[in-house]
């Protein structure tokens, strides 16, 4: 970030979290600046597999405030990180809100990026990036879902942008800018349709895929789930040396193309991983 562009930042917040494995448990260190707190770490699967909770107090982004996430999974440990409630840009004509979140993944090690929606209200100016860096050996999946405007409430999404960037660095990314003025992609056939809910789920391991799952089965299972869901696509990607799955969904109900990543996630995690496909356990509170 430029000088000047650090200068215009209105209400920065950081947070930094460390994932250690420790003999049978997996630790979690945290440091933060500003509004923006790792609220507890949980352990319903067993001291293996931390579930960190993140909160940010004032409940929204608007123009000038920047959220920066840092994350390190050390070799060995497995971080699921989450969130207690919707990531909200504003309308504001304060110039852009941003949300960076920086991953490293060490070798032997797992992240599960999980958050809860991220909603654009009309009139916004919002930049939604995440950079996920897999080392040899490791692996981790990671979804987004996002409402332009707030249908259900009657509140087109008329004015404004978000900038969705997800990267893996070396080996996928998506990048584009939601414009409401940009009829041809919101509304057009070859666009969003009309549509105003974007959900992604990616798996992605610098590693062969395990001899458990065979990938023709798993997509096809995979895919099973998504039935009734009129826009849904689920592909793999090989690139050298890492493997990758993807499930994109368009439409309008954003609860159930929820839902239907929930439910793909559940099943990557029981074929990849040999985990219970369960969700994380603040989302039952």
């Amino acid at each position: 970030m430029t000088p000047e562009a650090a200068g215009a930042v209105r209400w920065p917040a950081r947070l930094a979290l460390q994932a250690l494995r420790e003999g049978e448990r997996t630790r979690v260190r945290s440091e933060h600046e500003g509004p923006l707190r790792l609220l507890k770490t949980l352990y319903p699967e067993g001291p293996g597999l931390a579930q960190a909770v993140l909160v940010h107090p004032p409940g929204g982004l608007v123009g000038g405030d920047r959220l920066d996430i840092s994350l390190d999974v050390q070799p060995g440990a497995h971080l699921l990180v989450t969130t207690p409630a919707a990531t909200r840009f504003y309308r504001s004509n304060a110039g852009a809100a941003v949300q960076a979140v920086q991953a490293r993944v060490a070798g032997g090690a797992r992240l599960e990026w999980l958050p809860q929606e991220t909603l654009a209200y009309s009139g916004c100016d919002g930049r939604n990036e995440l950079r996920l860096t897999l080392d040899p050996g490791a692996s981790l999946i990671a979804s987004e879902v996002l409402g332009l405007g707030l249908p259900a409430a009657g509140q087109a999404f008329e004015r404004g942008r978000l900038l969705q960037h997800l990267e893996l660095p070396g080996l996928w990314l998506d990048r584009g800018w939601l414009d409401a003025a940009d009829t041809a992609l919101l509304d057009g056939p070859c666009g969003l349709a009309g549509h105003r809910v974007l959900a992604t789920l990616v798996y992605a391991q610098t590693a062969p895929l395990p001899a458990i799952a065979d990938p023709d089965t798993l997509l096809d299972d995979s895919r099973a789930l998504l039935d009734g869901l009129a826009l849904a696509g689920i592909t793999r990607l090989q690139r050298p040396g890492a493997e990758l799955l993807l499930a994109r969904l368009v439409g309008d109900d954003l609860e159930a193309l929820t839902l239907g990543l929930r439910r793909v996630r559940g099943l990557w995690r029981e074929r990849l991983w040999a985990l219970p496909g369960g969700d994380p356990r603040i989302w039952a509170t």
